[in-house]
């Protein structure tokens, strides 16, 4: 249930590393999480880094399993390794270190200094830029060589992007549709949502009225029915030519959703980096029949976690913005 990614050394000066890990720590605040949850919390130690998943941010009804939840967490994973590779630092992770505690999801050692490379740079720097956008894509389409280096990206933490033939992506939007359907005809369902989404969100966690389109998008794949509009203006595009992929991997258990939030990270700030605005859909993978659907999608090769959409965002738009917590709410010693 583990997985090494560097060899161990003899650990620098303690108060140096535990200001990184803290500043780690807070960076990883930025990542995104399911309806901007941010259900992770940190431990601070002495050269290294603990990653729990909060209990209490998680979405009881539409993701009891906390599959989305460790998803983002794992997410949060990747935006913490980040931080400390583009600050110099050397470190091993390994994924649910405690067979005991299953709510303790990754412990992260450092053990050594090294000059930053500038992909490492790079990323971090997407980290700052990175946003979530729901608003349609321009005409432009997205190149092959790009979408090539966003799989990669995501293939380097063990999750694989499947790009759908245009053909199937009709097939792909009945689905989406179908699962919030499903979802809006659920008591239960639309309270977690009205507690999470909508406002302005002084608690800052969730999603504002600002980043919520202010009327229904006119693609072919529809974006999270929020229940109502908020203020983010979608203008006429309709994403005639944004790419669809399905982020998938061998299995579907918490180590394998962990780590898919590790991949959704890499190939967001990849996507990033090369101008490119990547959208996390995940209303088809939180109901049964449409998660069938995406099985179906895949051939039956892997199991889906996200639907990601890739386009060109209109470089004139303002990013929309949503609301961080505090990294003293988040971060122990």
């Amino acid at each position: 249930m583990s997985r090494i990614f560097a060899a161990a050394a003899v650990p620098p000066t303690v108060p140096d590393v535990t200001d990184a890990l803290a500043h780690a720590a807070a960076a990883a605040t930025r990542a995104p999480s399911i309806h901007n949850t941010q259900p992770w919390r940190w431990q601070v130690g002495d050269a290294c880094l603990d990653l729990y998943l909060d209990r209490r941010r998680q979405l009881d009804h539409t993701d009891p399993l906390a599959r989305l939840a460790i998803l983002s967490c794992g997410a949060a994973l990747h935006h913490a390794r980040t931080a400390l590779t583009g600050g110099g630092w050397r470190v091993e992770v390994v994924e649910f270190p405690d067979p005991a505690d299953p709510d303790h999801l990754a412990h992260i050692s450092v053990y050594d200094r090294a000059s930053a490379t500038p992909e490492a740079l790079r990323r971090v720097r997407a980290m700052r830029e990175r946003h979530t956008d729901r608003r349609p894509v321009t005409a432009t389409p997205v190149g092959g060589d790009v979408l090539l280096a966003v799989t990669v990206a995501a293939e380097e933490y063990g999750g694989w992007l499947r790009e759908l033939p245009r053909d199937r992506v009709v097939e792909l939007g009945s689905a989406m549709t179908y699962a919030q359907r499903a979802e809006v005809d659920d008591d239960r369902w639309r309270a977690e949502l009205a507690y999470w989404a909508g406002g302005t969100r002084p608690d800052r966690a969730g999603v504002p009225d600002a980043a919520i389109p202010d009327r229904p998008t006119q693609t072919a794949v529809p974006s999270r029915d929020f229940g109502y509009p908020g203020t983010l203006a979608v203008g006429t595009g309709h994403d005639l030519n944004a790419t669809y992929a399905i982020l998938y991997g061998p299995e579907d258990t918490p180590v394998d959703w962990l780590r898919a939030g590790q991949a959704l990270s890499a190939a967001w700030l990849t996507a990033t980096e090369l101008g490119v605005s990547l959208l996390p859909m995940s209303a088809a993978v939180e109901v049964p029949a449409a998660r069938l659907v995406l099985r179906r999608l895949l051939s039956g090769i892997g199991q889906p976690y996200l639907v990601l959409r890739l386009g060109i965002a209109d470089p004139a738009a303002v990013p929309p913005t949503t609301p961080r917590l505090d990294p003293q709410q988040i971060i122990g010693d």
